[in-house]
């Protein structure tokens, strides 16, 4: 099985070297790893290529023009030209745990998606972390907050099943699936605009078509790093899209991923 590492970012290379670095110092590498851009300027290009001689395995960049906030459209784009049968989603803003793939390959399963611990790095840290380009956390490391979600105990995390059930602790910075059910079901919904909710409305079509999730506890933590809050001025029309498809039992959305696959 081969794995591809889409890391989504936007206009923050501070942050994404910080998680690149992290992504070179896996435990197991991906075969590949795509940049999925959402817009930033050339100094995100300069970062990306800068890293390419720096790993054994391919380092893609997938960018389109800013038109504000279209993180489903670009996270489309970047999985359709994915080569892996398996897809581990990362955020541009959080810095993975050494085994962070490792983690997510070992619970990998049909009909089942994974979602992982986000701990968050406090902003008052921020400055220590950038100076010292800090990428290795444990539940005991400065500037962090919510410490039991950095608990390493791979022998508990056995203990957490498959569920037929949406969780509400499901982030799209933490999670893998295989690219065919992200295909079955047509992958994002483009008509998301604007933060909020294109993750969980992916995952809740995902048990429409009868996958199961499972959340890895005290393993593949990722380490979000503080920033202002995205504008949420189209929450509520997003809102309503999630809740149509909660409604309707909607597995397919018109406006996915399909238009790519044929590029």
């Amino acid at each position: 099985m081969t794995v591809t590492l889409i890391i989504s970012t936007y206009n923050w290379p501070q942050a994404l070297e910080l998680v690149l670095l992290s992504a070179l110092n896996q435990s197991q590498l991906p075969d590949e790893i795509i940049v999925a851009d959402d817009g930033s300027t050339i100094d995100t290009r300069s970062l990306i290529e800068s890293f390419k001689t720096k790993f054994n395995i391919p380092l893609e960049h997938v960018w389109h023009e800013d038109d504000g906030f279209r993180k489903s459209v670009i996270l489309n784009k970047a999985i359709a030209q994915a080569k892996g049968d398996y897809i581990i989603q990362a955020d541009g803003d959080c810095v993975l745990h050494t085994n962070y793939v490792e983690d997510h390959l070992h619970y990998a399963k049909k009909h089942t998606y994974l979602f992982g611990s986000r701990v968050n790095i406090q902003e008052e840290y921020l400055d220590t972390l950038f100076k010292e380009k800090q990428i290795r956390f444990n539940a005991f490391s400065k500037g962090i907050k919510k410490r039991t979600r950095a608990l390493y105990m791979p022998f508990l995390s056995q203990f957490y099943k498959a569920s037929d059930q949406f969780s509400k602790k499901y982030r799209g910075c933490n999670t893998s699936y295989f690219k065919s059910d992200f295909v079955a079901v047509n992958g994002y919904n483009e008509d998301f605009k604007g933060w909020g909710r294109e993750d969980s409305e992916l995952a809740l079509r995902f048990h429409n078509f009868g996958l199961q999730g499972k959340r890895l506890r005290y393993r593949g933590i990722v380490f979000h790093i503080y920033h202002n809050e995205k504008s949420k001025s189209r929450l509520e029309i997003n809102n309503d899209i999630e809740l149509q498809t909660i409604a309707n039992k909607s597995v397919w959305c018109k406006n996915g991923v399909d238009k790519y696959l044929s590029e």
